[in-house]
């Protein structure tokens, strides 16, 4: 999906805005990376480097990111977590806030930060086709003069944790999105990447190493390190920016304390071990040692509980290092017994939330199966996702007063008004751990159940009313045949299988503050979610695969019947002869007699010679 005409858009700025923070990007191929060390492959990068550069924006400031498709593809760029009030046309997800950008043409991305009220570590990705699996995602920092913990720490650095795939994006999705994986197999992972940056760079490679060339300014897993200076104390950013497995993230010898997850300061909790589902983000302070006789490793292993299998080729363990001295040994402690995961409602945001009382409640069952086209998807509530023909958002600017029709916005669609307080039962319904991410909020976590069937209340405990201050973030991972409450006031393999639905929130509200603000070329995409203007029109909506209905169909019951026929009708005839129906000699012989007759006349008319007698 793409608009008809040029995207080229100017930025509506407010002039109450204190600064812009400005950037241009070409989203371009780059090939023969390797920054794994273990295969070349072509990826998508900024401006012909790969990974694009990490972006840290003052809180006083507004972003503005010139984006041109330089692809062969669609593209479009969402910053994750970002809020995009009034602005939801600007939030890049493809098919629900805009076309995709046509190959060749620019979007201008204005990312409302200054007024956004919101602070600490995001990330921004392509969100169109998948194209963030190839390459496209760096992280996004947004540092206020007033954080939280600034005088806690003397400096900070940013971790990136990722899984990588030595085949392109449209490759593994023609495979995974076939007849010939009808158990939904997700793509596995070639390796994972661990890489570093600090004040909008990343880290070289470590002296001595070898790093493939295209990549050899960053270095990536054991050719990175992070210096340490004794006694210093240091915030990490840890951002899981992958496309399908979560991690498990620790450091030997050091103690971490939380203090943010998601952009959501929190009260210090100290941990041994983070978990990070793809797309979360955590800081932690750690305290150096105070001696500089032995350098210590960082551990980020791959969760392979969401492997259908491990080859034997993936090592889904890295290790890199945090250094004191180049001239140190690395200590090297026993392996970890087991794994952990953070309790994250258990933390406590440091700005006070109180849940209000909820004027809605939905809830969205989530699985996967195979679908009556012979081919593996995400559903939920029995219903596969399809990206609209018209974006929702157009959908709502353009309707006028059939805006509020959630018809009009495709099976997949819930409308609510403004000022609506909603909770999300989210359920996993398949056995493996999802994360669950909600476009343009933070969602308070009210409530969680590790098995929503049982009625064991230490598994599936009641909801709690009146809590004072749940713990908020934008993305919760949901483990298998458990589930979670979300609320709200007012969502890459997964996502490409179907496993989507879409919120439309004070449709009307949107048009009001969308007057003179949205470019026109915009509006060349209107009308209900299959382009029509009658909102209940639905006619041309991509819709399916569906779920396979239990039972007999039609077909399949006159196909059992003539099978069953043949089987009587062969019965019948054994029984016929073995009841004494029976051929005579004579009758025997009054057959073959025809048959030589039959036999002569052909060959006196076909033949070229007729035989002698």
């Amino acid at each position: 999906m793409w608009c008809r005409q040029s995207l080229l858009l100017l930025a509506l700025l407010s002039p109450a805005l204190a600064g812009i923070q400005e950037l241009w990007w070409n989203v371009t191929y780059v090939q023969d990376a390797s920054p794994d060390g273990l295969f070349e492959r072509r990826v998508i990068g900024v401006n012909g480097t790969w990974p694009p550069p990490p972006i840290e924006v003052s809180t006083t400031d507004s972003l503005l990111v010139h984006v041109t498709n330089g692809i062969d593809r669609p593209a479009s760029l969402h910053h994750h977590g970002m809020f995009f009030n009034s602005t939801s046309w600007m939030d890049g997800a493809m098919g629900v806030s805009q076309c995709g950008i046509p190959p060749g043409q620019t979007f201008d991305y204005v990312v409302p930060i200054n007024s956004s009220g919101q602070v600490g570590t995001y990330w921004a990705h392509g969100h169109a086709n998948g194209i963030y699996v190839d390459g496209l995602r760096t992280p996004l920092l947004l540092h206020s003069p007033n954080e939280t913990y600034a005088a806690d720490y003397d400096a900070e650095f940013t971790v990136m944790l990722s899984d990588w795939y030595h085949q392109e994006q449209p490759v593994l999705l023609e495979s995974f999105l076939s007849i010939a994986d009808p158990g939904g197999a997700e793509p596995i992972p070639d390796s994972a990447l661990v890489y570093f940056s600090q004040n909008g760079s990343y880290l070289a490679p470590i002296p001595g190493s070898h790093p493939s060339p295209v990549t050899s300014a960053v270095g990536f897993n054991e050719n990175a390190t992070l210096p340490f200076e004794p006694g210093k104390t240091y915030r990490l950013r840890i951002i899981n920016v992958g496309a399908f497995a979560a991690f498990y993230f620790w450091i030997d010898g050091h103690e971490m304390r939380i203090i943010e997850a998601d952009g959501t300061d929190t009260q210090e909790q100290p941990v041994d071990m983070l978990s990070l589902s793809v797309a979360q983000r955590y800081s932690v302070l750690v305290t150096a040692r105070n001696d500089t006789s032995s350098n210590w490793a960082i551990h980020a292993n791959m969760d392979t509980s969401m492997f259908d299998t491990v080859p034997s080729s993936l090592n889904p363990n890295i290790t890199t290092t945090i250094t004191y001295s180049a001239s140190s040994n690395l200590t090297t402690l026993s392996p970890v017994s087991s794994y952990t995961l953070v309790n994250d409602s258990a933390l406590v945001p440091t700005d006070v939330s109180p849940a209000l009382p909820p004027t809605n409640t939905l809830q969205l069952e989530f699985n996967f199966a195979t679908m009556s086209d012979g081919t593996n998807h995400g559903f939920i509530n029995n219903l596969v996702y399809n990206p609209p023909l018209v974006p929702a958002i157009m959908s709502a600017l353009s309707l006028g007063e059939n805006a509020t029709s959630q018809v009009a916005y495709g099976p997949y669609s819930f409308v609510y008004n403004y000022g609506d307080v909603i909770d999300l039962v989210v359920i996993n319904a398949d056995t493996g751990k999802h994360p669950f991410h909600l476009h343009g909020y933070k969602m308070q976590i009210v409530n969680k159940a590790t098995d929503y069937t049982s009625n064991d209340t230490s598994l599936n405990p009641p909801l709690i009313e009146g809590q004072a201050n749940p713990m908020r973030r934008d993305t919760v991972a949901i483990p298998g045949g458990g589930s979670v409450t979300l609320r709200i006031r007012h969502i890459e393999w997964h996502l490409e299988s179907g496993l989507a639905v879409q919120f439309i929130t004070a449709p009307l509200q949107i048009q009001e503050q969308a007057q003179d603000r949205v470019p026109s070329f915009m509006y060349d995409q209107s009308g209900n979610a299959a382009g029509h203007a009658s909102p209940t029109n639905l006619s041309g909506l991509p819709l399916g695969p569906w779920l396979q209905k239990l039972g007999w169909l039609a077909k399949g019951i006159w196909a059992m019947a003539g099978c069953v026929l043949t089987v009587v009708i062969g019965i019948a005839t054994v029984i016929w002869y073995a009841m004494g129906g029976s051929v005579t000699e004579e009758e025997m012989e009054a057959e073959a007699r025809q048959r030589i007759e039959e036999k002569e006349r052909r060959g006196k008319f076909f033949g070229l010679f007729k035989r002698k007698t």
